[in-house]
């Protein structure tokens, strides 16, 4: 083991991982699954193009080439392995988890609740609770019931009263099992790849869809707090938001301009609408823009094996512009780079840890640490190849092996949690 790091952080600090259940669980049926089956070829066949100029491109080609690397199937199988896989993240010493509940399965059908996927999460739920791990439970982690989908899903706000209705399910199934509650996770990932790019399900491209979808999800999120909070003011709501750090690379006037907005854009604009209705932020944090004149020129000295600049250091400024402009806890509930060979997830790690204490000592109040991911997953339209996990996955056998950045980052845990 390295040289133990001189931070210090909260007795009741929650440290863990974070996964979403259409990403580990296996065999779901929603409008994810309907559409992997639809655009399988496609996305092989559009796979050099995006991706042959990455480094690793060599040792992912064959499987980012085959159409069965884009349909979910079976997966990890969290679904019916959850519990060897809460003992792992107990042996990283973690004490919170984040995960979310496959709405398609409790509600197949619309206002046919299913018995048996209800007592599944509840199992769920008490597995961690017996394991002393704090559950975190997401609502909409991207994936949407069939039938949901068919009658246009947020695109409508009417339909909103349906999701409204789904959270309010699980909560009052749950009960005091849970205390913390994402609503959606990164409403402007959702909005700008399924209505913008074109790139996710439903495929479209229209900047006006968009823009609605932003504020019907901010109305979604409004409306199923309010809901929740109705029913206990004991539980603790918020979003996960993903959450960019944009910063001028240099001082022309017009370079500072653009990140502000390009900033406001991403960030302000969406959180001003909710952050009445949040008791603490949630914020997923991957990387940092760097802008010169109106342009992104990042310094792409470290990338990760999706191609994405790392500055995990900057989480720090991310982390004290959302404190200072919204006053509310922060939990980071992602965090993580796609590593298959392992070789930077540690210094990853150690970098983030050390920005968050130098945000905590500028007053942020940080309640927790969620790495992305506690396993290997379905990464949606780039599937299986990209491994975020701190457990890799052999999707042949399922076996599961903590990789050298996990064990590693488990004596971190523990030190900090036993030193402070």
């Amino acid at each position: 083991m390295q040289k133990k790091p001189q931070l210090s952080f909260p007795k009741k600090f929650l440290w863990g991982a974070a996964t979403s259940a259409h990403q580990v669980e296996g065999n779901t049926h929603n409008q994810w699954t309907v559409w992997e089956f639809e655009n399988t070829i496609a996305l092989a066949t559009r796979a050099s193009y995006h991706f042959e100029e990455l480094e690793n491109w060599p040792q992912i080609k064959l499987a980012a080439k085959d159409p069965s690397n884009y349909v979910s199937a079976k997966g990890a199988d969290h679904y019916t392995r959850y519990a060897e896989d809460f003992d792992l993240l107990k042996n990283m010493q973690m004490n919170a988890f984040r995960f979310s509940i496959e709405w398609s399965r409790v509600e197949p059908q619309e206002g046919a609740w299913n018995v048996e996927a209800i007592e599944h999460y509840k199992q769920y739920v008490n597995a961690l609770k017996r394991r002393n791990v704090e559950p975190i439970v997401t609502l909409f982690h991207f994936t949407l019931p069939v039938w949901f989908s068919e009658i246009g899903g947020f695109e409508k706000r009417r339909n909103v009263k349906y999701f409204t209705r789904f959270a309010e399910k699980i909560i009052r199934e749950l009960g005091i099992s849970v205390r913390y509650v994402v609503t959606i996770n990164e409403p402007e990932l959702y909005a700008i790849e399924s209505y913008l790019g074109g790139h996710w399900p439903p495929n479209k491209t229209s900047k006006w869809t968009t823009w609605r979808m932003f504020n019907n999800l901010a109305y979604a999120h409004n409306q199923a707090a309010r809901t929740i909070h109705a029913i206990n003011r004991r539980y603790k709501v918020s979003i996960a938001k993903n959450s960019c750090y944009v910063y001028a690379g240099d001082n022309a006037v017009l370079s500072r301009f653009s990140a502000a907005v390009l900033q406001y854009i991403r960030d302000d604009y969406f959180l001003k609408k909710v952050v009445k209705q949040c008791d603490w932020l949630g914020v997923n944090y991957y990387f940092s823009d760097r802008v010169y004149g109106y342009r992104v020129h990042n310094p792409d000295k470290k990338l990760s094996d999706l191609g994405w600049d790392l500055s995990p250091e900057n989480i720090q400024y991310a982390l004290e512009r959302l404190h200072e402009k919204y006053q509310l806890p922060i939990i980071i509930t992602e965090n993580g780079l796609a590593d298959a060979d392992d070789s930077q997830r540690q210094w990853w790690i150690s970098q983030t840890l050390l920005a968050m204490h130098r945000a905590m000592k500028n007053g942020v109040k940080l309640e927790g640490y969620l790495h992305w991911s506690l396993l290997d997953n379905f990464e949606w339209d780039k599937g299986f190849w990209p491994r975020f996990g701190l457990i890799s996955v052999d999707y042949t056998t399922k076996k599961r092996s903590l990789r050298p950045s996990a064990v590693w980052y488990g004596k971190i845990i523990k030190y900090l949690r036993e030193n402070n």
